[in-house]
């Protein structure tokens, strides 16, 4: 196991973006849904429901409601859960290309979910930010 990078010029320059295969949906179901065989990418538990984040052909297969269809794209730096600023470096570069972004951390990476439309313009962004390799300064 690597370990994690906090210092954020380190993790501008080695992010690695690399757009994951196939379109992801969020959609929001009722606390107590079994979602154990949907392929569920992430989850978030509100007081309104559940969301999760599943690939686009469970969604339809499941009929469930769309709320929005995204592309997947991880971050191959182990960043530090604790580490200041790439949040903000890298949504700050994709909101430069007008392009909304959705996140979430997990252990080892982080994931952007961006409209399945802007994919190719986000990992062109994305690439751009960390061949620049700027500090927060200049990537803010």
């Amino acid at each position: 196991m690597t370990t994690p990078i906090s210092n954020l010029q380190q993790l501008i320059a080695s992010m690695q973006p690399v757009l994951n295969e196939g379109a992801y949906v969020y959609a929001c179901v009722p606390h107590g849904t079994d979602v154990s065989g949907w392929e569920v990418a992430a989850t978030v538990r509100e007081h309104e429901g559940l969301t999760v984040v599943v690939p686009q052909e469970v969604a339809q297969r499941l009929g469930l409601e769309v709320l929005f269809c995204a592309a997947w794209i991880t971050l191959h730096v182990h960043s530090d859960l604790q580490a200041v600023g790439l949040t903000a470096a890298f949504a700050a570069a994709l909101g430069r290309a007008n392009i909304s972004c959705n996140v979430v951390a997990g252990a080892f990476h982080d994931h952007i979910f961006v409209p399945w439309d802007a994919r190719v313009a986000a990992m062109a962004a994305l690439v751009a930010l960390q061949q620049a390799g700027c500090g927060m300064e200049s990537a803010l």
